[in-house]
């Protein structure tokens, strides 16, 4: 048996590969070590958030799943920062455990050209640094074109609680033991992560009386851009949020040693932006309480998530830790927190196709790539499934820019900076995120999955037609002027707004910080979705930005085309910094553009290298 593509690992990662590479035609393999597994939430009971919610509406404009399958399956979604500028504004919704992987599974289940394997792949065949298929651990083998590794957190995976360490993934599944010195051999570098999870608690033991209340939004949202709100948002499941305080810090610092990470007794480097409640005491010393939300895991199980309360100590330590936190007095523990170490590769051997520079047709995706998070692995699936199709029919891959998608933003932060600890996405990360918007990833990138064959006729057609009313309403705001009579004045005042002494248009009218625009209705009746009237009023408010970011990203785009020779041998640029010649050499950029956002090449090793590639084209 052969196959056009494998997808190795289960996780949100290898579903979107693999959806996308049987939706595309070829014959497809998914191998998992536990079909019951697939798309499971082993930490946490969450999709989108800050930045990462960016992520799911884009993987969902460019065809992808993970929107669709998070609209059926959340108990509660809201807007964040929706007060903020338009920015920094996401979606986060709770997802229920139960209901989430059982959608996408069914989803795998009923896809044409995909077969699901339960089975641990422990070598692949490699030939001539390339790859012929996957070795199972029975030793049996399975060719194929291409494979697609979603490892996750699988690989030589060791859960800490204290001073113990037990092999094992996530819930107690069975991880890969071989496959990362295999990878090793073939020229690899392995690195160890370490993640972690906080305790589950029995929700009948729990005094909400003494939390704050979290509710979900009242204004129906999606993800996804082909769905309609199905849900009632009277009958969301609450949040709570609770606080750590002196007593608690105190029992961690008096058991710090005991701790997995403080105590040595791992060996993993964890995430910066998702730190250990005892790494939080550590390095926020004058911070006298943090906050912690208590999130439902499930409609059908008791599981309250302590979210921000992820921790390695012992479990005799998390007992008193919880029992501190004041409506946790007499809670009920179902499940103890634990850290995870797992092996992960330097993604600085990764292309921008997310195929590997030591062994061809072989592509990563996901946390084996030195990231963390669903959403960041589910949209580097997506994009693997897609080139791993893509170069089967020799196409050029499909590679998104920084101003284009936080998806590029992403993969571009791999490639060229790669990663010690697990990456995750930040709206920070992003230097042109006001053109990265929430409202508008279908504006950006639906283009993109109707052209590699992700986006049907049928919802092309509606996208264009959304962009049709978009500029429509535009045209009618620049077009619509009003008189300085008295009877306009008059409104202009009664909206709490300057008075005019010039007829102004709508469209400059919109600016006015004062003046919403509902507002216009006073002078002319706009027929729009809310949608469509909130991405018009945001252009509008925010023009000047957002072309000095368009400008900007111009600038960047100009250096891209600037192309540096593939047989370029930075030993012959003299002058470079020592540590920028080895950064050079290990990443092999294709222009000015991407030599400059790697770390540790500098402004003035850009500027000798362009001196360098200008004095080569003169002589060639």
């Amino acid at each position: 048996m052969s196959y056009d593509i494998i997808v190795v690992g289960g996780g949100h990662a290898g579903c979107e590969a693999a959806l996308a590479s049987s939706r595309l035609g070829n014959k497809t393999l998914l191998i998992t070590g536990n079909i019951k597994n697939i798309a499971d939430m082993p930490c946490n009971p969450s999709i989108g958030g800050s930045a990462k919610g960016i992520v799911v509406r884009e993987i969902d404009a460019l065809g992808g799943e993970m929107g669709k399958c998070a609209d059926k399956s959340h108990i509660q979604i809201k807007l964040l920062n929706s007060s903020k500028g338009p920015a920094v504004r996401s979606l986060r919704a709770q997802a229920d455990k139960i209901t989430y992987p059982k959608n996408m599974q069914q989803t795998l289940i009923d896809q044409e050209n995909l077969n699901i394997l339960e089975n641990i792949v422990e070598d692949l065949i490699v030939k001539n640094n390339t790859v012929y298929g996957v070795v199972l651990e029975n030793g049996e083998k399975i060719k194929a074109k291409e494979v697609i590794l979603t490892t996750g957190t699988y690989l030589k995976a060791d859960i800490l609680v204290g001073s113990e360490r037990t092999r094992s993934g996530p819930n107690n599944q069975k991880p890969s033991n071989h496959l990362s010195d295999k990878l090793k051999e073939y020229g690899f570098t392995i690195q160890r992560l370490k993640t972690g999870t906080p305790p589950r608690l029995d929700r009948e033991t729990i005094d909400f009386s003494k939390a704050e209340r979290e509710d979900g939004d009242k204004i129906p949202l999606t993800f996804s851009y082909d769905n309609k709100p199905t849900y009632d948002v009277d009958k969301q499941v609450p949040c709570y949020l609770v606080y750590t305080n002196e007593l608690t810090h105190k029992i961690i610092m008096n058991n710090l040693e005991k701790s997995a990470m403080y105590g040595g007794y791992a060996t993993g480097i964890g995430p910066r932006y998702c730190p250990s409640i005892e790494d939080k005491i550590v390095k926020f010393k004058d911070k006298k309480r943090h906050q912690l939300f208590l999130e439902p895991e499930s409609l059908y199980y008791d599981d309250i998530y302590l979210q921000g309360f992820s921790t390695s100590m012992p479990r005799d330590v998390q007992e008193k830790m919880v029992h501190s936190i004041v409506g946790l007095e007499n809670v009920k523990i179902l499940k103890y927190a634990y850290a995870i170490e797992y092996d992960a590769i330097d993604p600085l051997q990764i292309t921008y196709s997310l195929e590997t520079k030591v062994v061809k047709n072989l592509f990563t995706a996901g946390q084996i790539n030195g990231t963390s998070g669903y959403e960041e692995a589910a949209a580097q699936g997506l994009i693997a499934g897609i080139n791993a199709s893509r170069k089967l029919k020799d196409l050029d891959p499909l590679i998104l820019k920084r101003d284009e998608a936080y998806i590029g933003v992403l993969i571009d932060d791999l490639v060229n900076k790669g990663t010690k600890e697990p990456y995750r996405l930040l709206t920070s990360r992003a230097e042109f995120r006001l053109l990265l918007r929430h409202d508008n990833a279908d504006l950006r990138l639906r283009k993109y999955g109707y052209n590699v064959g992700l986006i049907d006729d049928e919802r092309y057609s509606l996208f264009l037609n959304k962009k049709r009313q978009i500029e429509n309403l535009t045209n009618i705001l620049k077009e619509t002027k009003i008189g300085a009579n008295k009877e306009i004045n008059d409104k202009l005042k009664k909206l709490n707004t300057t008075e005019i002494k010039d007829g102004i248009t709508l469209y400059e009218l919109l600016k006015r910080p004062e003046i919403t625009i509902d507002k216009l209705n006073e002078f002319i009746q706009l027929k729009y979705s809310e949608e469509i009237l909130d991405i018009v009023s945001t252009n509008i408010k925010y023009e000047g930005y957002i072309n000095k970011a368009i400008k900007e990203a111009k600038k960047m785009r100009d250096q891209e085309n600037k192309i540096i020779p593939e047989d370029i041998n930075y030993d012959d640029v003299a002058n470079l910094a020592t540590e920028a010649r080895q950064k050079l050499k290990s990443v092999r950029p294709k222009s000015l553009g991407q030599a400059s956002r790697i770390s540790g090449v500098n402004p003035s090793d850009i500027s000798i290298l362009m001196v360098y590639l200008k004095k080569r084209g003169k002589h060639e």
